[in-house]
């Protein structure tokens, strides 16, 4: 029987193919390589590690030998079998794919859209694109709309595409296409999302209750019908409804971007040096301090206006306002960022509660040395008038929601320590005296401003602006406080929801019901982005040479069986 075991173990051996032979092997036929060697340097080890020796009637292992060990270790310039291994399997891959069998993404992305055509229409292309939650404006689309305007010129009806003319459009950006398409975005079925924020703004519309303020001039002339919502995923999607692009002033909601910019410039320590964490309980432009005569926090008037303090030090306003412009300019993705010399003005004329609270606390020493405090109230006013639209601040809230990187330009904007004390303090001192209701509610950061907007981030996954001008008697936006509750009634949002086992509500992350997978592809990952397109659906039909009418040596042969079929 032993005999038997041993022959069959040793014909196996015989018929393995070794990748490479071993070097420095005794040629003494009582020397026997260590099986634990074949382990790590070939494939077809497990053989050795069945081989036995018997001697007297006692079997052993055969690397029993201590002397053996030493023919087990890697010589310099020996390649290692399993490196070999893959080598040969990424050149038979690359083989596969010159020769046509292994399908392009650009390929696989032409036959998704083209739904058994032979050519797209252009249109067809925009639409399906938009239906992901992109935009042809998005710039890391720019090579490829470029690209597509100028091969429409030259295409014989100006329409549509051939599989050739596709390709050589999309290539520049097939990675990102192919995320999109394959929805891998946060929000894998965007277009019902955009359908339930519709839904939501709507009913939030028919509110009529609440005041436009009127303390500075420029703002009591916006119409109080006026009523916008504007999204931006971390992977750019985006979805605005209604009078998403009339500018309005940031106001209050440029006080986290601010303390975001200082803390960026400073570090945590030193900001909070001068300023507290703490939520104050009282009015946001009440004149009082804590008790170690700091602001309560930044997101109060005492807190801004010592932040703004922070920011460019020893530099002049004009050289801080563009700093702050050029961050903020980033942070939108380029999009419109602007200034109101009207509304400045105004700021400035009716702004005696602000200089009332800056002499108090230059009295009380809560600025850096040599602060001129006139002229940090100044830029404090300049900062309050930049005006944005509700799309361009949406691309904000994104960036914040991102980890500082703005999602539709991929720049690194803020650091993460920035950004995660800035989501912290909006959580908690955000929304003026609604800051712990809104918290309770919503559970989610936030910022709102006497003009009507209200800056909303859903940390990882989007961000959110909300813009009407009437107002609560809080200063709060009151068709944007309502869109705000009723998104995590509907939604599963809110920062203590149970993503398991809530199942009330829904979760636009998950698609068919499966928890999205966390799964990013960059640029060095095509390979497997190609392959998870090619082998997980079964949705191209078989082409052989001989049914096809073009050269067989540019015949692509799709696969028909999935990826558990595979031999």
């Amino acid at each position: 029987m032993l005999q038997f075991r041993f022959s069959t173990v040793l014909k196996e051996l015989s018929q393995s193919n070794l990748k490479r032979p071993l070097t420095g092997i005794s040629r003494n036929k009582s020397s026997s390589p260590n099986p634990s060697c074949f382990r790590t340097a070939c494939p077809d080890a497990r053989v050795f590690s069945k081989v036995k020796t018997f001697h007297a009637g006692v079997h052993r292992p055969l690397c029993a030998s201590p002397w053996i060990r030493a023919f087990c270790t890697k010589t310099e310039g020996v390649i290692d079998a399993t490196e070999q291994v893959k080598k040969d399997e990424d050149a038979t891959t690359a083989k596969r794919r010159k020769a046509g069998i292994l399908p392009s993404l650009e390929d696989l992305l032409f036959y998704t859209i083209a739904e058994g055509e032979e050519t797209i229409p252009a249109h067809k292309f925009i639409t399906a694109l938009k239906a992901t939650g992109l935009r042809t404006g998005d710039p890391r689309l720019k090579e490829c709309m470029d690209m597509l305007k100028l091969t429409l010129q030259s295409t014989p009806d100006g329409v549509t595409l051939d599989k050739h003319l596709f390709k050589k459009c999309v290539q520049s950006n097939i990675v990102l296409l192919t995320q999109a398409f394959r929805k891998k975005f946060v929000i894998p079925d965007f277009p019902s999302f955009a359908s339930h924020i519709d839904e939501l703004y709507e009913s939030a519309k028919d509110l009529n209750e609440g005041q436009v303020a009127d303390y500075i001039p420029q703002l009591a002339k916006f119409s109080p019908d006026l009523w916008a919502v504007s999204l931006c995923t971390v992977d750019g999607q985006r979805h605005t409804v209604g009078d998403t692009k009339v500018p309005f002033c940031l106001q209050s909601c440029v006080k986290p971007l601010k303390y975001a910019i200082a803390v960026h410039d400073h570090g945590t320590e030193y900001v909070h040096r001068f300023i507290g964490k703490e939520p104050s309980g009282l009015r946001f432009n009440k004149l009082f301090l804590d008790e170690d005569d700091k602001p309560h926090n930044p997101m109060v008037n005492a807190g801004a206006i010592v932040c703004t303090s922070l920011i460019k030090q020893g530099a002049g306003n004009a050289e801080k306002f563009d700093y702050v412009m050029n961050f903020l300019q980033k942070m939108a993705g380029n999009e419109y960022v602007g200034f109101s010399n009207a509304t400045f003005q105004s700021e400035r004329e009716t702004g005696d509660r602000n200089f009332a609270i800056g002499y108090y606390m230059k009295e009380k020493k809560c600025f850096p040395e040599g602060t001129d405090m006139t002229s940090i109230l100044d830029f404090y006013f300049q900062l309050c008038s930049i005006e944005v639209t509700c799309e361009s601040a949406s691309v904000m809230a994104a960036t914040l929601a991102n980890g500082g990187f703005c999602p539709i330009t991929g720049e690194r904007v803020l650091s993460p320590e920035a950004v995660r004390d800035t989501l912290s303090l909006m959580h908690s001192c955000g929304m003026y005296d609604f800051s712990g209701q809104f918290a309770f509610h919503v559970g989610l950061p936030a910022k709102s401003g006497v003009s009507g907007g209200i800056l909303l981030v859903v940390p990882n996954v989007m961000g959110i602006v909300c813009w009407s001008p009437p107002l609560d008697k809080l200063g709060n936006s009151v068709r944007g406080i309502q869109f705000c509750t009723d998104l995590v009634s509907v939604f599963n949002f809110h920062n203590y929801d149970n993503l398991r086992h809530f199942a009330k509500k829904l979760d636009p992350r998950r698609e068919g019901g499966d928890q999205r997978q966390q799964q990013n592809f960059g640029p060095m990952d095509y390979e497997s982005l190609q392959q998870e397109l090619a082998l997980k659906d079964t949705l191209w039909k078989k082409v052989t040479p001989t049914e096809s009418n073009d050269d067989s040596s540019t015949t692509v042969v799709y696969r028909m069986e999935s990826v558990g079929e595979r031999s």
